[in-house]
């Protein structure tokens, strides 16, 4: 595999399992040293000890992304360990509230619903920019990553808040890429359709007809896998992709082509 990573710092995020997890062991075998951050530290550091196990450098930092310090401490965090930072993945998120806007139910989309989808899905990744920029600035430029999903473009009954927040991470990448073109800093958002990893399995595709009924909604008639989503993330992520910015890219089956 073409090692375009070598001497190379990347951070992710949402990095212990699915599309995160692929991304990590993508850019390590390609050279990568790899940070990694997330809230589960059992599955995190065992994650950081399977990349060391194929001959990559890896730190993993505990990290609630809706936390702007602790996105503060784990960009800090690269840079004291190996010296720099080179490209960012943001890509921790979730869906967790659920039901029409109108609903009173305050484990839906009411306020504290509401509140919630926002600050996981999009305060998260302003937070990650904020402190990121600084820090590839500081390397002499690179790329960051912002996890938008296929909610980022379309919209879907019962995922209001979702949806809003992964359209406000197309707009904080676009604008981003934009106050950062001329230094060397490029900013994308990956619009991924479903994809099987844990988390689908766990919620969504925990029954054949919620399986069937998202996979339905996707023209190629399948799930991704979290190795197809790594294929385009890394290459934006590398210098490859080097004319690339403020743009929001599908990966998804189809999905949003409807």
């Amino acid at each position: 595999m073409t090692a375009r990573f070598t001497d190379r710092v990347v951070l992710i995020t949402g990095a212990s399992s699915g599309i995160g997890k692929a991304v990590a062991l993508r850019v390590a075998n390609e050279g990568a040293t790899v940070v990694l951050g997330s809230r589960d530290k059992d599955t995190g550091e065992a994650t950081a000890a399977e990349l060391r196990a194929i001959g990559s450098k890896a730190l993993f930092v505990p990290t609630d992304v809706t936390v702007d310090a602790d996105m503060a401490a784990l960009t800090a965090a690269a840079v004291s360990e190996f010296g720099r930072l080179d490209a960012a993945f943001n890509n921790a998120g979730a869906i967790t509230a659920f039901g029409p806007v109108s609903a009173s139910d305050p484990t839906g989309v009411a306020t504290d619903g509401w509140q919630a989808e926002i600050a996981l899905n999009l305060t998260s990744v302003y937070y990650g920019v904020r402190h990121q920029v600084p820090a590839l600035l500081a390397s002499g430029g690179g790329a960051i990553l912002n996890n938008a999903s296929n909610l980022g473009m379309v919209g879907m009954a019962g995922l209001a808040p979702y949806s809003a927040a992964k359209h406000g991470v197309i707009g904080l990448t676009k604008s981003t890429a934009m106050e950062n073109a001329e230094h060397g800093i490029r900013v994308n958002a990956l619009v991924s359709g479903a994809v099987d990893t844990p988390a689908f399995r766990a919620t969504t595709g925990a029954t054949p007809e919620g399986k069937a009924g998202i996979v339905a909604l996707h023209p190629m008639g399948r799930l991704g896998t979290p190795e197809e989503i790594a294929t385009l993330c890394a290459y934006l992520l590398s210098t490859e992709a080097s004319f690339v910015t403020g743009a929001a890219l599908a990966i998804d089956g189809g999905f949003t082509a409807r």
